[in-house]
């Protein structure tokens, strides 16, 4: 075995390699860039070494930084991870060269896979059924349009070298199609550094499964089984979860053995995921395979009990693997949550800056219920706009899937972030979802479900009356500690009194409150509800129990109130004596200010291009400017008919939060 591994990736994914090599007892060396180097990665190793600026086309993705690195530190061995390197033939090559074990699998079977276009040649000289598309080069953006009308539409344009959702684009029509080309070719050259694109067909109402599969040097194959990766935003996987609430015994089992049968045919080793399209009749078309260690794998670790990482560490050193397929089992059902720095209530647009707060649910391993948190940041730390968004990734794990989500809800509640803008607040509101719950979706589900974005979730009645509850007996604590410290009264918990009214966004509560011992009972709406807590003043999460059931709540302090975040809503809540609910009503409400004049930049990023100028007239949905942000081009459109003022930005331009790009008229 391994004696030292270098790990060439940075975030989470290098801390979750870190920590399997030192329960195998390997050493490991990280790498980073100046912009990492005080990361949770560079901490966790044994050895670290520095190379280079921030941009990773100049310290991640350059090969011989790396290999200067393993020459330091004399590394036997190197896990790429995932994106960077990790599906790079030329690297798995210099590897080969100078004698180093790469951690994934061969390069022929990197370039056989890894590249998109080929990859789908070989799945249909195999026999694979897939998804009808052009696979040729293609030379600029009207032949694109002409190739996807004769497709049809709609169309999925995608950089060949592309993954995490970078360079991707779906196209309903000619326009569409010239556009999407242009930008998705852009991404996949500073994404890549290959900006080849190819065309398919886009499956409306699809579901994206995939099968993760697991191969020696030995001739030995297996499936994990599969993981439903459907939840999406942008082609980004959002939500996972495993096993798949859509797929029967008869369609795993046939997936499972066509991921396998393609593995072997290029001499796959290592671990690998291939990936289907599924429609509504079980219908599956190979989509893509990707030569490495997925985001999503702890979902296939919790019902498998494999460690993944651990498995790719032991075929690397020649072992054969210690399970056959009989072996692997499903055992109960797990989710995973990506938890991105990306502000939902501005259409998900990257956030970065200081974590302010972070402080993740506690981890957790019962025979009834996991929560496990995958994460490379820490309390105070940056999140740079050089990489991407993502945070941390909270799974959690139950014997049944409404378990596994509940399990979620919890945790999701309890994870505090603060400092940035964060999809806390959109994944909990998922798991609420009445379709999600059933497991009637599809890689449609936010486009059509949230079709105007993220405004916040809603939560019913008797759940704001529980909030109303606790809200109540949290204000009857903090009130009775105020008039402890003025000292004025002796009797504290009589003048406090017993009759408020709860604020919750525009819904007005009467409560009545009676406090015992062991807690209090709260009168909403003619309903006695039991509140016990331990919480106090100051502290940023209560943990209640509310009409005999578990309330998780996150609290910040507010003048005559708090604002309370649970569930994915997000509540200023005050709580008042009837007397002055009554002036509050008389009070008039404060208006935003009226922008509606600018074109605001809606995230920190990099003006890619102006595509207007003033005086120019403006169509509704007319493109304005092109923003990067965290390797990803957002195109910003018109919202109506407009002439354009004034231009105040221009190309290659650094921009905040707010800045304004263009005045209208």
């Amino acid at each position: 075995m391994f004696k030292k591994i270098l790990i060439a990736n940075r975030g989470e994914i290098a801390c979750r390699v870190i920590k399997t090599a030192r329960k195998m007892g390997i050493a490991t060396v990280a790498v980073y860039s100046d912009a990492d180097r005080n990361a949770l990665h560079v901490k966790m190793a044994e050895e670290a070494v520095h190379i280079g600026p921030p941009p990773a086309n100049q310290s991640y993705i350059v090969i011989d930084k790396i290999m200067d690195a393993i020459r330091q530190t004399g590394a036997e061995a190197v896990h790429p991870g995932y994106g960077f390197l990790s599906e790079n033939m030329k690297f798995a090559e210099a590897l080969e060269r100078e004698g180093v074990i790469f951690v994934g699998p061969p390069s022929p079977a990197i370039e056989a896979m890894g590249d998109k276009i080929t990859s789908k040649k070989i799945a249909q000289e195999a026999g694979v059924s897939t998804v009808p598309g052009y696979m040729g080069l293609i030379a600029d953006a009207e032949e694109a349009a002409r190739i996807s009308d004769q497709i049809g539409y709609p169309v999925m344009i995608k950089a060949s070298a592309g993954g995490g959702g970078k360079g991707m684009r779906i196209a309903w029509n000619a326009v569409e199609a010239r556009e999407g080309f242009q930008s998705s070719k852009n991404e996949a050259a500073s994404s890549f550094g290959d900006d080849r694109i190819f065309i398919e067909k886009f499956v409306t109402q699809p579901r994206h499964i995939e099968i993760q599969v697991l191969a020696d040097k030995h001739g030995n194959a297996v499936y994990l089984h599969e993981r439903e990766c459907s939840i999406q935003r942008r082609n980004q996987k959002v939500i996972e979860e495993a096993p798949s609430p859509f797929l029967d015994p008869e369609t795993r089992r046939a997936m499972g053995e066509q991921a396998v049968a393609l593995a072997k045919a290029v001499g796959y080793t290592s671990a690998g995921t291939v990936e289907f399209i599924v429609d509504g009749q079980k219908n599956f078309y190979f989509l893509e395979m990707n030569t490495r260690l997925q985001v999503e794998h702890p979902v296939t670790e919790l019902i498998t009990g494999i460690d993944l990482v651990e498995q790719m560490i032991r075929v690397a050193a020649g072992e054969p693997l210690p399970f056959a397929q009989d072996d692997l089992k499903i055992n109960g059902w797990a989710m995973e949550s990506r938890l991105y720095a990306e502000d939902p209530y501005r259409n998900f647009l990257p956030s970065i800056g200081r974590l302010t707060r972070y402080r993740p649910p506690a981890e957790v391993a019962t025979a009834d219920h996991v929560v496990r948190n995958d994460t490379g940041v820490f309390e105070g730390g940056e999140i740079s706009m050089f990489y991407d968004p993502m945070i941390a990734k909270l799974c959690t794990w139950a014997p049944t899937r409404q378990g596994a989500i509940e399990g979620m809800r919890v945790a999701l509640d309890e994870f505090e972030v603060e400092g940035i803008g964060h999809n806390l607040p959109f994944l909990s509101a998922v798991m609420d979802h009445p379709k999600f719950v059933s497991g009637d979706i599809t890689t449609a589900f936010i486009a059509e479900e949230y079709p105007e974005g993220f405004g916040g979730a809603t939560l019913p009645d008797d759940e704001l009356a529980r909030v109303a509850a606790a809200a109540s007996a949290m204000h009857r604590v903090a009130e009775i500690r105020r008039t402890r410290i003025s000292g004025r009264l002796d009797n504290h918990e009589r003048r406090v009194g017993e009759n408020w009214v709860v604020f919750i966004g525009s819904s007005e509560i009467p409560v009545r409150i009676r406090a015992d011992r062991d807690g209090a009972t709260v009168t909403v709406n003619g309903r006695d509800l039991r509140v016990e807590s331990g919480w106090k003043p100051g502290q940023s999460l209560a943990h209640l129990m509310v009409d005999g059931r578990p309330l998780v709540l996150k609290v910040d302090k507010i003048p005559a109130g708090f604002r309370l975040r649970s569930r994915g809503a997000d509540l200023k809540v005050h709580v008042r004596r009837p007397r002055t609910a009554e002036l509050a009503r008389l009070m008039p409400e404060k208006l935003p200010p009226d922008t509606s004049r600018f074109l605001l930049c809606p995230m920190p990023g990099l003006v890619v291009k102006i595509a207007v100028a003033p005086g120019d007239e403006v169509q509704e949905g007319q493109a304005l400017a092109t923003v990067e942000a965290m390797k990803m081009e957002n195109i910003l459109r018109a919202e109506r008919k407009a002439v354009v003022k004034s231009v105040n930005a221009e190309a290659g331009q650094s921009l905040k939060v707010d800045d304004v790009i263009l005045e209208f008229e």
